[in-house]
């Protein structure tokens, strides 16, 4: 009896023995949780924008020549003086008794003439889309009134008008300027002694032709310095406003469809000077450009005014600077167009999510395992994407996961969790 009891009890021994040694080789050799890390699906703001450098330039800008061959008078404006309008800039001696002088003056002259036509007629054009702009805003406020209206459409037909307001604006610049043009043209051809297509009439005297500035603004660029002779056509100083301050951001032409006249711009221009614009125009035709990594683009230049300091979300430490103040011709700036935001939006980071058949998907922590989930992902950035379904505030979502992971795998996060 002894014998069999202590058969037993070692019987009993070995098993709890093996099981011991079992559940010490399970934990030695089980798989090692997977290291990952993680961030909060949260609600907050939440911006898409299309980033890309650009530049200022100030349009239209105005190039004062010479419009006859002849002595030039050395310029004593430098880049940066200001200039009224009417304002002599430079004046020009004609060479004497010479036909060819005669013929350029009068073509100058007509020339002058056919570039003020076009310019009123540019004033008529923007003056009827203004009105009919004014008439498309008025139509549709009343509809607002009544309550019939979504607010978008509305600020569209007000960005509208205030758009075509400052084409106006452009087109009587433009035709003012037109009108100095044919002064400056007729002055060069009375200076030539007469007024004869045949070249007869001419009476040997050689007046000093005075060249007007075009526009109140500035002297951006100066060709000729020195006096010396210049050939009709020759190119003296460069003049433009800057109240008519632009900027031009060319974007890849996948992005440009998306952009819309109206779309707020944010453009950093270096040195904490921050401002905000809107976009004007985007270029019907596109043009191809080769970029730093050698890659063939089809890019589009979008056109847009300055409208302030930037301010709100977005904005740089050290905005508050107005327009003009340190931005000027040719700057460059980096900017960036908004296609869509809102201010409280359920987001993760755009990091945590990959492709699953056709849709998208995340693995969530719970309970130390990794649960793939699919998502429904609406507007995205480069940091963080709108989630339409899927995911609840406060959820864990692994980011940039491996290809270790799968679902139900056990995890370790690495340090504290991070928001988006």
């Amino acid at each position: 009896m002894k014998t069999v009891t202590k058969t037993v009890v070692r019987r009993a021994l070995a098993v709890v023995a093996g099981l011991a040694l079992l559940a010490l080789l399970g934990v030695l050799f089980r798989p090692r949780p997977v290291e990952v890390d993680v961030a909060a699906v949260v609600r907050a703001p939440l911006r898409v924008t299309v980033d890309e450098e650009g530049k200022t330039r100030i349009e239209p800008r105005y190039v004062v020549a010479a419009p006859v061959t002849g002595r030039l008078e050395a310029v004593t404006l430098r880049e940066g003086d200001p200039v009224a309008l009417g304002q002599v800039v430079a004046r020009i001696f004609p060479s004497p008794l010479d036909p060819r002088v005669h013929d350029q003056a009068e073509a100058a002259l007509r020339a002058a003439r056919a570039s003020k036509q076009e310019a009123d007629a540019g004033v008529s054009e923007a003056r009827a889309a203004l009105t009919d702009a004014r008439r498309t805003l008025a139509r549709l406020e009343a509809v607002e009134a009544a309550g019939a209206l979504a607010p978008e459409e509305l600020d569209r037909a007000r960005t509208d008008v205030e758009m075509r307001e400052e084409s106006l604006d452009a087109a009587r610049h433009r035709a003012e300027a037109a009108v100095f043009q044919v002064q400056s043209a007729r002055a060069a051809l009375m200076a030539t002694g007469g007024a004869g297509s045949d070249g007869r009439g001419f009476n040997g005297e050689a007046r000093a032709v005075d060249l007007p500035a075009p526009v109140t603004g500035t002297v951006l660029r100066l060709f000729e310095r020195s006096e010396r002779v210049v050939q009709a056509g020759t190119q003296i100083l460069e003049l433009g406003d800057p109240a008519d301050l632009e900027v031009v951001v060319d974007v890849l032409s996948t992005d440009a469809v998306s952009i819309r006249p109206g779309a707020e711009m944010i453009l950093d221009a270096g040195g904490g000077a921050t401002f905000q614009g809107r976009v004007r125009r985007v270029e019907p035709a596109g043009f191809t450009k080769i970029s730093p990594l050698g890659v063939e683009e089809q890019r589009v230049n979008v056109i847009g005014d300055l409208t302030g300091a930037a301010s709100g979300a977005g904005a740089e430490p050290g905005a508050g600077q107005a327009p003009g103040t340190t931005l000027g011709d040719r700057y460059r700036v980096e900017a960036r167009i908004v296609l869509w935001e809102g201010d409280d939006i359920l987001q993760a980071p755009t990091g945590s999510l990959f492709r699953q058949d056709d849709g998208w998907a995340v693995f969530v922590i719970g309970e130390n395992r990794a649960h793939l989930r699919p998502v429904t992902v609406g507007h995205r950035n480069p940091t963080a994407a709108q989630i339409l379904d899927g995911l609840q505030p406060g959820e864990q979502v692994v980011v940039y996961p491996s290809d270790r992971l799968e679902d139900g795998v056990r995890v370790a996060t690495r340090g504290a969790a991070t928001g988006s």
